[in-house]
């Protein structure tokens, strides 16, 4: 009996001293660790790309130079990603000649960032950074490019969640806003909000008063003159 019983106290003495593991967030390691020298965009900005290539840039060689092996490429590329970051080497950079002598040598980052942070920052690299999600961001880019300013600021400010083009949603639509009020009283009712305006319509709209005046202008001028 007395040794069950020393061995529920053990087992609750290593229950208790049983830590969890730290979780590290890729993301926001990466933004506060590598955004003062490389440029975190994708795409990217290249204008601002003068101190490091950009993190796509980065990821994009390593995937494709690092590994040819389809199943160890990940693997492989982390380890490469976190090696090369604390022990920089001209002989390993996979940057040709104009681009090294442009940025020059990576510094050595040993004491600003440990191998379990750059395991994490090398991950989310290799999971965002991918051909797939560029082309992604890229033709979500190229629509709101093709959409009238007045449209990309409706959504900029979620005004598409409550409101349709052509359908009552939680507020009426803009087809209806459009042939029921004036110019005037939609910049005001979006600055400064409003409520009971619309039969059936019980949801008071919430005054955007943040919004600038060119904005403001834009977004209602689209609004008035939808059909």
């Amino acid at each position: 009996m007395k040794i069950f019983l020393y061995l529920f106290i053990l087992l609750i003495f290593i229950g208790c001293n049983d830590t969890p593991k730290k979780q590290y967030n890729g993301k926001k390691l990466l933004e506060q660790k590598c955004s003062s020298c490389h440029d975190l965009n994708l795409p990217p900005n290249w204008e601002k790309s003068k101190l490091a290539p950009p993190i796509m840039a980065v990821t994009f060689h390593v995937y494709d130079l690092v590994d040819k092996d389809i199943t160890t490429k990940i693997s492989s590329s982390k380890e490469f990603i976190i090696n090369y970051v604390l022990n920089p080497d001209k002989s390993k950079s996979l940057c040709d000649k104009d681009s090294l002598k442009q940025y020059g040598l990576m510094p050595s980052q040993k004491g600003n960032v440990t191998k379990e942070e750059l395991n994490a920052i090398s991950k989310y690299m290799l999971e965002f950074y991918t051909q797939k999600h560029l082309y992604k961001i890229q033709k979500a880019q190229e629509y709101l490019k093709s959409l009238k300013p007045g449209n990309r600021l409706a959504l900029k400010y979620k005004c598409l969640s409550c409101h349709k083009i052509n359908k009552k949603l939680v507020g009426p639509s803009f087809k209806e806003i459009s042939q029921k009020k004036d110019l005037n009283t939609i910049k005001n009712s979006i600055k400064n909000g409003s409520k009971g305006r619309w039969k059936n319509i019980k949801a008071s709209m919430p005054a955007f008063n943040n919004i600038p005046n060119n904005e403001l202008e834009t977004i209602s001028k689209w609004i008035k003159d939808v059909k």
